[in-house]
C-alpha cells in the first residue's frame, strides 16, 4: 500500500467516525432566542430593549467620542552647551519620515500621529562637544529611552512595531 492508499485509509476512518459520532442531541443543538425586556426610565417611559434613552447633550457627547488618533512623542532633554557646530544635531520621525528637531532651553519634544504601516519611530540627539543629554520615544503607554554624555556621542531612541502588533 503506497502513500496515496494511507491518505484513503484515513479519509475513510473519518468519515465512519462522523456517520456514528455525528448524531446530535436535540437538546444542545435547539436555537436559543433571545428575550427581549422593556424597562421604564425614570420620568416613566417604556424604553425598548437594548435602546438607550438619552437627551440630546449625552447625543453631542458620543458624537465626539470618536477614536482618537493615536500620537507618538519623542522628547530630549539634559544639559548641552552649544558647541562649535552649533547646539545639538536632532533628527527625529519614522521609517518613511526625518525631521530635523531644534534644540530650545535644555529640551526638544515632538508629537508625530502614528501610521498604522510605521516600522519604527526613532529620535537622534548629537552632542557638540560636551553635555549630557536623555531622549526618548513612546507610543501607546511604551517607551524606549537613551542617554549620551561628553563628546559628539549621540543619544538614540527607537520603539519598533511588533510582529504581531503593539510597539517594542
Amino acid at each position: 500500500m503506497g502513500c496515496l492508499g494511507i491518505v484513503g485509509v484515513f479519509v475513510l476512518i473519518g468519515i465512519i467516525s462522523t456517520a456514528i459520532g455525528g448524531g446530535s442531541d436535540s437538546k444542545s443543538s435547539a436555537p436559543t432566542h433571545a428575550k427581549a425586556t422593556s424597562s421604564v426610565s425614570k420620568d416613566k417611559k417604556p424604553t425598548a430593549a437594548g435602546k438607550d434613552k438619552s437627551d440630546p447633550k449625552s447625543d453631542a457627547k458620543k458624537a465626539d467620542d470618536k477614536p482618537k488618533k493615536k500620537l507618538v512623542t519623542l522628547k530630549v532633554w539634559g544639559t548641552a552647551p552649544a558647541g562649535a557646530l552649533g547646539p545639538l544635531d536632532i533628527t527625529y520621525g519614522s521609517d518613511s519620515d526625518n525631521r530635523k528637531g531644534t534644540w530650545k532651553n535644555g529640551s526638544f519634544t515632538a508629537s508625530l500621529p502614528l501610521k498604522d504601516d510605521a516600522m519604527y519611530y526613532t529620535v537622534t540627539a548629537q552632542l557638540q562637544g560636551s553635555g549630557d543629554i536623555h531622549c526618548s520615544v513612546s507610543v501607546d503607554g511604551h517607551t524606549k529611552k537613551g542617554h549620551a554624555s561628553g563628546g559628539y556621542n549621540i543619544c538614540d531612541a527607537q520603539l519598533s512595531s511588533g510582529l504581531l502588533g503593539g510597539w517594542n
